[in-house]
Parts: C-alpha cells; structure tokens; sequence
C-alpha cells in the first residue's frame, strides 16, 4: 500500500514558492475569520450593523460642511453628498484593507504560535471583510445617488461604469500588498507602525477625495504631478467620473495605476510569504 505522511520535511521554499493550493484547503477558516469579524463587531453594540452607514454619513456632513460650506471648495457642479461619499467609499475600502493587513504579524501572534496554518489566510480574510463592509456602505452610496437622480440632477453615466469591480479588486490588491509588506517590516521595527499610521492619515490629503483634480489643475498646476503619481488618484476619480460624469479618466494612469498595484502585491506577497518563516523568532 501506497505512504501517506502527515507532514513532509523538504528543502528550503524558494522566494516565489506560494502554496496556493494548501490556501485554497483552508478556505472554511477563511470564512470563520469573515464570520468572527462581523460577530466581534456587532458584539455588545446597541445600533448593530446601522454603524456601517453611520459612519460614511456623519462623515460626509463634516466634509459638506467644512470643505463645502467654509472653505468652499468646488466639487465641479456634482452634487457634495455624491462627490464626498464616491471618494469617501473607494478610500474607506483601501484604507482598511491596508490597516487589516499590516497588523497581521503583531495581533495574530498569539494564534500562530500555537497552531499552523497558511498566514495569508488572515488578510485574506480581512479584504473579504471589508468587501461585504463596502458593499454595505456602496448600497447606501447608491440610495443617495438616487435621491439626487429622482430630483432632477442629471448625472453623465457613461461606459467606464463597467470598470467598476475592476477598480475595487484594485483597491484591495494595492491595500493587501501594501499592507502585507509593512507587516513584514513591522516585525522587526515597530515604530514603523506609528510612522505608517500617520502617513496614511495623510495620504488621503494626498489623493482627489474631498477635493476634485480641477482645483489643483487650475490653482496650483506645477504639483499636479504629485497627485498623478499617486496610483489611488486615477482610481478613485476613475470611480467618480464612471457615476457623475466629472472628472478624470485616463487609460494611461489607469494602466500606471494597475502596474504599481501588481508590482507592490507581488512585492508584499514574496515578503510576507518568506518573513512567515521564521517571524515568531523575532517577535
């Protein structure tokens, strides 16, 4: 009769040696990890999954009133609910997926020194989470869209509405592969978290979120390349021009976008794949 082993020791995994395969068999503890972040969530909350719109609402009024009313800034004739929660929805999803995974290492140490399992299980699992969280708060970004539609706001739809779930599998790649490689480098330098975290904070002041490209291209023109270089402009104005009409939609950025989003996942998923290895002897 054929030797079935439990385990296998062999050679050294090369640096591009990702057990997809092994991944796919854990799939159910995927799910589990989905299913314990909505119950640790909603655990000992009174208003429940009502806190998925309450946030991206209150935001929105707070921008309307800030950006909108006193500073005045222009949102290119788009109606400011609109124009603030488009940009809000797609930097919301980014920015948690960035933050689920680059604390992976440091708040699942506990877990993974005691039991083996694929660790890309765990940001997996959180850019999932945060998939059914966007189309939570897309759901409500669309109610909104409507009010405005049933009032007499003509909006430009156009074709590159098409694009949209390829806009977001974007977004979460870039949020994944980023944040699985500060993760990695996290382990040995921690304060790197508090310089990540700040940066983040200010990256959003970095991308066309409460402000449309218009206003720089007008005002300051010789820094408009600064905000092009930032792969998320051409994606969340991408998003924007696909529901409103306005903005920029460039193939050119978009494809610069796309190239900087698979070099930076496969760039966190080498590391994150090796820095697995041997991380609880650092941490």
């Amino acid at each position: 009769m054929e030797e079935k082993w439990d385990y296998i020791i062999t050679r050294e995994k090369k640096l591009f040696d990702i057990d997809f395969k092994e991944i796919w068999r854990y799939r159910t503890l995927i799910f589990m990890y989905v299913k314990r972040d909505f119950v640790t969530f909603y655990k000992q909350t009174i208003l429940g999954p009502l806190w998925y719109f309450i946030q991206p609402i209150f935001t929105t009024i707070m921008f309307m009133f800030v950006f909108g009313g006193i500073a005045g800034i222009s949102t290119d004739g788009v109606p400011q609910a609109v124009f603030y929660m488009g940009g809000l929805l797609c930097w919301n999803y980014f920015a948690d997926c960035f933050n689920r995974s680059s604390n992976v290492f440091s708040a699942n140490k506990g877990v993974f020194g005691k039991v083996y399992f694929p660790r890309l299980v765990v940001p997996l699992a959180g850019v999932i989470s945060n998939l059914i969280k966007f189309g939570i708060q897309l759901t409500l970004f669309l109610f909104v869209y409507l009010y405005f539609v049933f009032n007499g706001v003509h909006f430009n739809i156009n074709a590159s509405i098409l694009l949209t779930p390829f806009l977001i599998v974007m977004l979460a790649m870039l949020g994944l592969g980023g944040g699985m490689l500060v993760s990695s480098l996290t382990i040995k330098y921690r304060d790197l978290n508090f310089l990540i975290s700040f940066g983040i904070g200010l990256l959003m002041y970095g991308t066309p979120v409460i402000y449309p490209l218009s206003v720089l291209r007008d005002s300051h023109p010789e820094y408009l390349w600064m905000l092009l270089a930032n792969p998320l402009t051409s994606i969340i104005e991408a998003f924007k021009y696909a529901f409103t009409g306005v903005g920029m939609f460039s193939w050119f950025y978009l494809l610069y976008s796309l190239v900087f989003t698979i070099v930076i996942f496969a760039w966190g998923l080498v590391v994150f794949n090796r820095v697995q290895r041997n991380f609880m002897d650092v941490i």
